[in-house]
């Protein structure tokens, strides 16, 4: 009885150990695998291969005030229009430029704490 119940326990440890060096040559097959596919890849770009400055200088950002854009209305009002229609931009760019300024004696926004107009 004894023999039996060691025997059953040998075998799950062997399966353990089976496992375990199949989990180990996936990992070894995996890491040399890696680096063949590394070694075909293309090296770093070389310092004259960087990017460089256009030569106007560096790009700056603009900042223009928007507005929304009108959706356009089809010819007959049963046709549909479709997105290629409708366009990719939802807003345009505003014919008066000039920024709204901040009105002292106005709060700054809504629940602000400010007195508000008085």
């Amino acid at each position: 009885m004894y023999e039996s119940a060691a025997g059953v326990q040998v075998f799950g440890y062997v399966i353990i150990l089976v496992a375990g060096l199949a989990c180990v040559a996936g990992l070894i097959w995996a890491f040399r695998l890696g680096s063949k596919v590394r070694r075909r890849e293309p090296g770093p770009p070389r310092p004259d291969e960087q990017p460089t400055m256009p030569p106007s200088g560096p790009v700056h950002e603009v900042q223009e005030r928007r507005e929304p854009d009108e959706v356009p209305r089809a010819a007959d009002n049963s046709e549909r229009l479709t997105p290629h229609q409708l366009g990719n931009v939802g807003t345009k760019r505003a014919d008066d430029q000039q920024r709204s300024r901040w009105s002292p004696g106005s709060s700054g926004s809504f629940g602000g704490g400010g007195g508000g107009q008085t």
